[in-house]
């Protein structure tokens, strides 16, 4: 099984950036497959990457995710070949559609019918980078744009037909078109004795363009922890699972939530919720069972990670995405190191 890892959060803003370097670069060593990057409305995901390109020699560098509304398709494909450029083949292109409160908020676009708004915008990103004229007519994007004085445009660097776009979706009809048109799927709130949540609409959308479950990279995981006091490491990472349930996405609109719902914890997924949307923080974090906690993450005794690990494995996961502890970056490299080997030796 492959390990990938996040660079920074969300809302990472620069801090400790050179301590952040070489946390990469002895994961790049360690023989980490991946890093991705995200953005919110901290640093980018585009301008860590083309830095790290630089710093590492093996490790793959993606986009985890990148905001589609935030930019126009062809902008991200030129973007894409360009990080495939200067990372000599090592660009993996992430996608996702965000939600309404940023998008809507922040990039002042609509965040109406995103499924069709992602579909479209790969439609074009594979016409860009096949080397083919940029010529489209669809809802969301129109090129060249009508009753002006345009042209369908062909983007001038190399074509790059096999340049890797992963997905980052959780609703049904989303998870369909990822097993339809993209290289790997970044799947998130996932538990690995429901997987068929996730992987009945993925191998869907695979037998759609002719190909099989087996023909995606499938990224899921969690927090790695090993520890005695189980209970101490249960709660510590209640607040984050209870950010989840309740604040990604807007009170109307939260895909993390429905997917637990459609897991089976529809009752506390929406306590939590209906706890975090009230301002009843406190009480939202206490209404996580611990059962949830253990189920998507890999903390707890060696024993326990071990069987995660082969939960995560048996269900399908191609590559284990993970986050380590630590206060200081040395302790989160050690914490690092210390989890590839153990899933290295499980591996084997």
């Amino acid at each position: 099984m492959k390990v990938s890892i996040g660079i920074g959060s969300a809302y990472y803003n620069g801090e400790d950036w050179d301590q952040l370097v070489d946390y990469t670069m002895a994961a790049d060593k360690m023989g980490v497959a991946q890093a991705w990057s995200a953005e919110a409305w901290g640093m980018d995901a585009i301008v860590p990457l083309a830095y790290l390109a630089a710093k590492t020699e093996n490790i793959q560098l993606g986009t985890g995710i990148l905001q589609i509304s935030s930019r126009v398709p062809s902008m991200i494909a030129m973007t894409a070949q360009s990080l495939d450029t200067v990372s000599k083949g090592r660009f993996i292109l992430g996608l996702g559609v965000s939600g309404p409160q940023v998008v809507e908020g922040l990039h002042g676009a609509a965040f109406a019918k995103p499924l069709s708004r992602l579909r479209e915008c790969v439609e074009v990103l594979h016409i860009a980078l096949a080397g083919e004229k940029l010529a489209y007519e669809g809802e969301h994007y129109v090129l060249p744009r009508p009753g002006g004085e345009g042209k369908p445009i062909r983007l001038s660097q190399p074509p790059r037909p096999n340049l890797p776009i992963y997905l980052a979706t959780l609703g049904p009809k989303s998870l369909e078109m990822t097993g339809e048109l993209a290289n790997g799927w970044l799947g998130t709130s996932f538990i690995p004795e429901h997987a068929d949540v996730f992987f009945d609409h993925l191998r869907a959308g695979a037998a759609k363009a002719g190909r099989s479950l087996q023909d995606l990279d499938i990224q899921a995981g969690g927090y790695f922890e090993v520890g005695e006091n189980v209970e101490e490491l249960i709660a510590a990472r209640k607040p984050a699972l209870a950010f989840t349930l309740g604040a990604m996405g807007s009170a109307k609109t939260n895909f993390y939530n429905d997917a637990f719902c459609r897991a089976g914890y529809e009752d506390t997924a929406k306590e939590v919720q209906s706890l975090w949307v009230e301002g009843k923080r406190d009480q939202a974090i206490q209404s996580v069972p611990d059962e949830m906690v253990l189920l998507t993450n890999l903390i707890g005794t060696e024993d326990m990670v071990k069987e995660r690990l082969n939960a995560f494995a048996n269900a399908g996961v191609n590559t284990l995405r993970i986050s380590t502890g630590g206060d200081t970056w040395p302790e989160r490299t050690a914490a690092l190191d210390a989890a590839m080997d153990m899933i290295n030796r499980a591996s084997a």
